[in-house]
């Protein structure tokens, strides 16, 4: 009996391992040869099977990915991965800043970075993308080779992955303010009742670039000197603004990244803070990855990139960044707040506008400085 049954086990297991073989080794299909050929034409690097993709990154058995998610994000990203992938060691190193971002640039210009994978600051976006390594991660991906929403890749580079979104959204303290008193409209902080410090403005005005890819550029100026015209407070930055709102230092902020707010909600202890999702919804794709072109380790960053993009990745970020997750991740839950809804969307086409955008929304305010 004990021989029969090992005996089936036997045939069972090798079966498994045949198809397995079996399927490696099958030659790809003629659109995936086509791909294959397409993309080798331009000079791209295009695997036709995740089977071998997956093998080759046993083989590395390493991973160093520079990224500038929360911190917080960390420990649960790298646990979900490595219980998919156990024989990849992670190394994570975390990007944040100006100044952090600009050196290594120059290190990634000079052919001196070091790592495989990494976020690519939406500020130096140009300088960084010529440097990343040629892979047609969008032909693979609409070919199934990899499991990575096609819209989630830059389709001028071929070989950046946006895995989130940032997206502008209304704080107020709800505990001074009635419903009545939150605008419904970007234009209504426009109205005579809200002139003279009665809302803050960040004077790093990001989610502008979303205004300017959705409504135009002209509106976009034309609206961000009628702002400056109401006499706002002027502030830089959003964790402290978010906490004197919650506090009633400040009642109003006249566009806040969403991600944030619900992450200080999450930490007021006065109950106070509120959050608005008015539209158009400015949103941009935000935490560009690539992989460089010195990886050492192309395949583990490949199978990085493609669990990013993953339910499971998604819903950690949701989690703990809070609610950051991509537009283009069926089911995340930035995806179901913003759906069916209307948006100014910085997407890939308008990346490189960005820097520029935001520099002409700062002119039209008349150069502000933060209110101390």
């Amino acid at each position: 009996m004990k021989a029969w049954i090992f005996k089936i086990s036997y045939q069972f297991i090798l079966s498994l391992w045949l198809a397995q073989a079996v399927a490696i080794a099958a030659p790809a299909s003629p659109s995936l040869q086509k791909a294959k050929q397409e993309a080798e034409a331009k000079g791209y690097i295009f695997y036709t099977s995740h089977d071998e993709i997956v093998s080759l990154a046993k083989k590395e058995g390493q991973l160093h990915a520079l990224i500038s998610l929360d911190p917080d994000t960390f420990g649960p990203l790298i646990k979900a991965f490595r219980k998919k992938y156990p024989s990849t060691d992670i190394k994570f190193d975390e990007i944040t800043g100006t100044e952090a971002t600009q050196r290594f640039m120059l290190e990634v210009q000079s052919g001196f970075a070091k790592g495989d994978v990494a976020y690519i600051s939406e500020d130096f976006y140009k300088g960084f993308i010529p440097h990343g390594k040629k892979l047609d991660l969008l032909g693979m991906a609409e070919q199934g080779v990899l499991a990575i929403p096609p819209k989630m890749i830059d389709p001028l580079s071929r070989r950046a992955v946006a895995v989130a979104t940032i997206f502008a959204a209304v704080a107020f303290n709800k505990c001074r303010l009635q419903p009545n008193q939150i605008p419904d409209l970007w234009e209504d902080f426009l109205k005579p009742d809200l002139k003279g410090k009665k809302f803050v403005v960040d004077i790093r005005p990001f989610h502008y670039q979303s205004i300017a890819a959705g409504a135009g550029e002209e509106w976009m100026v034309e609206y961000a000197k009628k702002i400056a015209a109401q006499q706002p407070v002027w502030i830089r930055g959003a964790s402290r603004v978010l906490t004197s709102i919650a506090s009633g230092e400040f009642l109003l902020h006249s566009g806040v990244n969403y991600h944030s707010t619900m992450r200080a909600i999450e930490k007021d202890k006065t109950g106070c803070l509120g959050v608005k999702v008015i539209e158009p919804i400015p949103a941009r794709l935000a935490e560009p990855q690539m992989i460089l072109e010195t990886a050492l380790h192309p395949y583990s960053a490949m199978l990085w990139l493609e669990f990013l993009a993953s339910p499971e990745a998604q819903s950690i970020i949701d989690q703990y960044e809070p609610l950051k997750s991509s537009i283009y991740a069926r089911g995340s839950a930035v995806e179901k707040i913003i759906r069916g809804k209307k948006l100014w969307l910085k997407e890939w086409k308008h990346y490189e506008k960005g820097p520029e955008w935001m520099g002409t929304a700062v002119k039209a305010f008349g150069l502000p400085k933060a209110d101390k």
